[in-house]
């Protein structure tokens, strides 16, 4: 059992071992998540202006993208991953987390990845006032501005959740929304050859890859890290170019 001090979380059977790391406030994916492509994909439809599903399919070009993060044991290593084949991706950050690990945050801007938007606690915002998303955004924008000069453009939903009055409220702050189309499923904590399976079966040219580099503290994402030794080389042996979500839609980061 866990229990929240401020920013931090304690573990009742480990009292001297202090969780500096912020819960999703929404649950772990697995609880909060379920996969619904025909409702993003109306929603791309009825918003093709603000939604973004894929890039283009006409560029031998695709987008990673991670979510949940900073995390301190895993978006460090996916990094280190990222940096050894020379490939950039994009971050879906949660605010709470990035103020606790500028650091980070940093690094991954230093490195050349893309950063985005993922709300401040990281709530179902389906299940929240129009006010209570404001808040989110902004409050995630506000601490990223801190931390790297800039507030981003892009926004992804916790959960993917959304529904038109989110999508029109974030049209009308300037945001991008970024959904995927290829789903590795890492959520589900499932080994790194079922994560690169289900990647490298449903890429094609302008997929936007969702993966985590962050979660809930029960999840080992280790099967992630590790997919990425598989996914990255076998995709670009097909010809295919690595890209942020910036380059691959055609927009600035920042807003």
């Amino acid at each position: 059992m866990y229990n929240r001090y401020g920013n931090s979380w304690w573990h009742w059977n480990d009292p001297y071992r202090q969780m500096t790391q912020s819960q999703p406030e929404g649950g772990p994916e697995s609880i909060g998540r379920e996969p619904d492509p025909v409702a993003n994909s109306i929603l791309q439809r009825e918003y093709p202006n603000i939604v973004v599903l894929r890039g283009s399919l006409e560029e031998n070009k695709v987008a990673l993208t991670f979510d949940d993060g900073p995390d301190t044991r895993f978006t460090p290593q996916v990094l280190d991953v990222l940096n050894q084949y020379q490939v950039n991706a994009t971050f879906f950050l949660m605010g709470a987390r990035a103020a606790e690990y500028p650091d980070i945050v940093q690094r991954a801007n230093a490195e050349g990845h893309a950063i985005g938007n993922h709300t401040y606690w990281h709530p179902n915002l389906t299940e929240e006032s129009l006010g209570r998303v404001q808040w989110e955004v902004t409050s995630t924008e506000e601490t990223l501005e801190q931390i790297l000069g800039f507030r981003p453009r892009l926004f992804r939903p916790p959960y993917g959740s959304l529904n038109r009055e989110i999508v029109e409220l974030l049209g009308q702050m300037g945001n991008t929304v970024v959904l995927w189309n290829v789903d590795s499923m890492d959520w589900r904590q499932l080994g790194a050859d079922v994560i690169a399976d289900n990647v490298l079966a449903n890429t094609m040219p302008g997929s936007i890859i969702l993966m985590h580099d962050g979660g809930d503290w029960t999840m080992d994402l280790s099967g992630t890290v590790n997919a990425l030794h598989e996914i990255i080389p076998r995709l670009q042996q097909q010809g295919i170019e690595f890209v942020t979500i910036p380059e691959l839609i055609n927009i600035s980061e920042a807003k």
